[in-house]
C-alpha cells in the first residue's frame, strides 16, 4: 500500500503518453500564445479595485475565530479579533506591485523548470505525480479542480452583475428571477437561476471544445482589449497627474508596502495556467518558461504604471472605494476613458474564465489518463483534437453552481489552494535536482535550493494570513478527495491495476 501511494511515474512514461492514439492533443501554441494566456489568467478586474483599496488600506474586522487570519491566530490568540486597519501604502503601492511579482517569480522559476522537463497537461498535478509519488498527486490534482472552479464560479457571478448593470443603464430590465443567483450568503434572493452567468460559461466552454487555436486566438484578441484599455487610462489620465499627490511616498513606510503587497498578491495568481496547457505547445521546452516569465513581466509593469498613474491623478487616501480608476476618472473629468475602462474589466473577467476553464479540462483531463478520474474524461475530440468531454464536464461542474450560488465569500478556497500547488511545485524543483540531476532542462531554477525555499516559505506565510475558515473548508475539500482516492482511483490508476491480480476466467 505505501508503495503505490508514494509511487512516482516515470518522466518518460509521462512523455510518452502524449504521443498515445486517442490521447494526443494538437500542438499548435507558440510563445506568445502561452503568455498571452498568463496575461489573460492574471489580469482581471483586481487591477481596477484592489489598486485602490492597498493604497489607501482597509479596515478589517473579524467578529469570530472562524474569520481571523490563521497567523494573526497563533500570534495573538483570540485577542485577533475585533477590528483592525491594515495601513495604506500610499503612492508606495507601486514598490508593493513589483515586490510581488518578484515573490511570484520565485514560484514562477520553479514552475518553467519543471514544465520544461515535463510538458504534459495537468501542471502541478502532473509535476507532483513525477516528483512526490500519486498520494500527493491525487491531492493536489483535486486541490486543483477547485482551484479554478471557485474562481470562475466567482467571476461568473461578477460577470452577470456586471452585464445586468449595464443593461439596465441602458433602459434595458430583464426579469429579476434570471439575473441574479438563487442564495446569496445562504439566503434566498428571489431569483430563479443566474442565466447570464450559467450562459457566459458554456459559451466559454464551447470556445474550448472548438479547438486550442480558436480559443487562445479569442484570448490573444481580449488580452489585446484589455491591455488597450489600461494603456489608453495610463496615456491620459498621465496628463492629469499632480506631483504632490506622491509625496509623502510611503505615508506608512515600509509597513505600509508590505501590507499592501499583501493585499496585491492575488492579483498576480494564474501565471502558472500557462504550464496547464504545455502538451499543446510546439516547443515547450523553449517556449512555456518563456510564456511564464513574460507574462509576469509583462503584468508587473502594467500594474506598476496604473499604480503611479492613479495615485498621482489622486490623493492615495481618497481611493478607498468599490471602483477607485472609475471614480477617478471621474473626479478629473475624462467620462470617456471610463468606458474603456468598463471594457478592460469586462474583457478581463472573460479571458480569466477562458483561461482558468482551459486550465481545469487539461487537469481532468490529465487525471483521466491516469485513472484516477474516469477514462471517457480522457477522450480526445477526432476532429477538433481538443479534451472535449472533460471541457464539457468542467464547463457544467461552474456553470451549474454559478446559476444558483453567490460564491465570492468562498474566492480565499482558490487563493488558499494555488499557493499550496506553488508549495509542491517548488518542493518538486528541489527532488528532481537531487534523483535526476543528469536529466537535460529546457531551463534551469538559479540558486537551487535557494530559491525554492524562499518560495515555499513566501507561500506559507501567504496562506497563514488567509482566515481559519478557509483553512477548514480546504481540509474537508481535501477529506473528500481522499474518501473518493481511496474507494475508487486507487484501485483504477495506473498502478493499482499493475497490483491487481489478474480475475479469474
Amino acid at each position: 500500500m505505501p508503495s503505490q501511494l508514494f509511487r512516482t511515474k516515470s518522466i518518460d512514461r509521462l512523455l510518452e503518453e502524449t504521443s498515445e492514439e486517442g490521447h494526443r492533443l494538437r500542438k499548435t501554441l507558440g510563445p506568445w500564445s502561452l503568455a498571452a494566456l498568463g496575461i489573460g489568467a492574471i489580469i482581471g478586474t483586481g487591477i481596477f479595485i484592489l489598486t485602490g483599496t492597498a493604497a489607501a488600506g482597509e479596515d478589517l474586522i473579524v467578529p469570530s475565530i472562524w474569520k481571523a487570519p490563521v497567523l494573526d491566530l497563533l500570534i495573538h490568540g483570540t485577542s485577533a479579533m475585533g477590528t483592525a486597519g491594515r495601513p495604506g501604502a500610499g503612492p508606495g503601492i507601486a514598490l508593493s506591485f513589483l515586490i510581488v511579482a518578484l515573490v511570484c517569480a520565485l514560484a514562477g522559476l520553479c514552475y518553467a523548470e519543471l514544465a520544461s522537463m515535463i510538458p504534459v497537461a495537468g501542471s502541478a498535478y502532473t509535476y507532483t505525480y513525477a516528483t512526490l509519488g500519486e498520494i500527493v498527486a491525487w491531492i493536489i490534482g483535486w486541490d486543483l479542480i477547485l482551484e479554478y472552479a471557485v474562481s470562475n464560479m466567482a467571476v461568473a457571478v461578477g460577470f452577470s452583475a456586471y452585464i445586468d448593470s449595464l443593461l439596465r443603464n441602458l433602459g434595458i430590465n430583464l426579469p429579476r428571477e434570471f439575473m441574479g443567483p438563487m442564495f446569496v450568503s445562504g439566503q434566498r434572493t428571489g431569483a430563479y437561476f443566474n442565466v447570464p452567468g450559467f450562459l457566459i460559461v458554456m459559451i466559454i466552454t464551447m470556445v474550448l471544445v472548438i479547438g486550442i487555436r480558436e480559443s487562445a486566438g479569442a484570448n490573444n484578441f481580449m488580452v489585446t482589449v484589455k491591455i488597450t484599455a489600461i494603456l489608453i487610462f495610463v496615456f491620459f489620465a498621465s496628463r492629469h497627474i499632480v506631483t504632490s499627490n506622491w509625496s509623502p511616498f510611503m505615508p506608512n513606510g515600509w509597513q505600509g508596502v508590505l501590507t499592501g503587497g499583501a493585499i496585491v498578491f492575488f492579483t498576480y495568481i494564474g501565471f502558472d495556467s500557462v504550464s496547464t496547457a504545455a502538451e499543446e505547445c510546439r516547443d515547450p521546452q523553449r517556449d512555456v518558461p518563456f510564456g511564464i516569465i513574460a507574462s509576469l513581466v509583462i503584468c508587473a509593469i502594467l500594474y506598476v504604471s496604473v499604480a503611479v498613474v492613479l495615485t498621482g491623478i489622486q490623493h492615495w487616501q481618497t481611493l478607498r472605494n468599490a471602483a477607485p480608476v472609475a471614480n477617478a476618472l471621474e473626479a478629473i473629468g475624462l467620462h470617456r476613458i471610463q468606458r474603456w475602462v468598463t471594457i478592460g474589466a469586462l474583457t478581463g473577467m472573460l479571458s480569466s474564465l477562458l483561461v482558468f476553464q482551459l486550465g481545469q479540462a487539461r487537469v481532468w483531463f490529465a487525471m483521466s489518463r491516469d485513472g484516477l478520474l474516469p477514462r471517457a474524461f480522457s477522450r480526445v475530440h477526432p476532429r477538433f483534437r481538443t479534451p472535449h468531454v472533460s471541457t464539457m464536464a468542467a464547463g457544467l461542474f461552474v456553470a451549474i453552481p454559478a446559476g444558483i450560488f453567490d460564491i465570492g465569500t468562498l474566492a480565499d478556497l482558490s487563493n488558499i489552494g494555488t499557493l499550496f500547488a506553488f508549495v509542491l511545485v517548488a518542493l518538486g524543483v528541489m527532488v528532481l535536482r537531487r534523483r535526476q540531476p543528469e536529466r537535460h532542462r529546457g531551463f534551469r531554477t538559479p540558486w537551487v535550493p535557494v530559491i525554492p525555499i524562499m518560495a515555499i516559505l513566501c507561500c506559507l506565510t501567504l496562506m497563514l494570513s488567509l482566515p481559519l475558515e478557509t483553512w477548514v473548508r480546504f481540509f474537508v475539500w481535501l477529506a473528500i478527495g481522499l474518501v473518493i482516492y481511496f474507494s475508487y482511483s486507487k484501485r483504477r490508476s495506473e498502478f493499482g491495476s499493475q497490483a491487481r491480480p489478474p480475475e479469474k476466467s
